[in-house]
């Protein structure tokens, strides 16, 4: 018998949703968000920071990781073109 190796974790595979479009990705658990939001960029053809990304309403950080936000394998991701800005609080004021 081979000894098995102690805590591997099998690769996650997450859902990236943007615009109808969606991409699989496979990740490790422990893996920072940072390369799968770069990964996911190039499969969508957006410049790098383009996108910001949200799983379950919840805005994920580059530093996050799929482990720590308890993340499980076929979660799904919606991704979004960053908005900067807003309009003007004097148009409402009377």
């Amino acid at each position: 018998m081979s000894p098995e190796p102690e805590d591997v974790k099998p690769k996650l595979n997450l859902n990236i949703q943007f615009e109808g479009t969606q991409v699989t990705v496979k990740v490790k658990p422990n893996m920072q968000f940072k390369k799968i939001f770069e990964a996911a960029e190039k499969k969508f053809n957006k410049s790098a920071g383009t996108l910001k990304f949200t799983h379950e309403g919840t805005r994920i950080n580059a530093d996050d990781t799929p482990a720590g936000l308890e993340m499980e394998d076929g979660d799904l991701i919606d991704a979004f073109l960053e908005q900067l800005g807003g309009g003007s609080q004097s148009c409402c004021r009377t």
